[in-house]
């Protein structure tokens, strides 16, 4: 499997600007793909971590009034 190689500067919108907030709404959306939750990019043998980073980047997960 290839790890997925994502601009930060593509992330860091869908935190207004935030590494520590990108950082947990990364981890957050990761952990809920892990349980079992449907992912909304779905690409074939990726981790959680790489579909999160694709949602994220596709606009479908962003921080809102603090929270994601």
């Amino acid at each position: 499997m290839k790890d997925v190689n994502i601009p930060l500067e593509n992330l860091l919108e869908a935190s207004r600007g935030s590494i520590y907030k990108l950082t947990i709404l990364a981890a957050k959306r990761a952990m809920e793909l892990t349980d079992g939750q449907k992912p909304m990019i779905e690409k074939p043998g990726e981790k959680g971590l790489d579909n999160a980073l694709r949602e994220i980047e596709a606009g479908k997960i962003v921080v809102r009034n603090g929270k994601e």
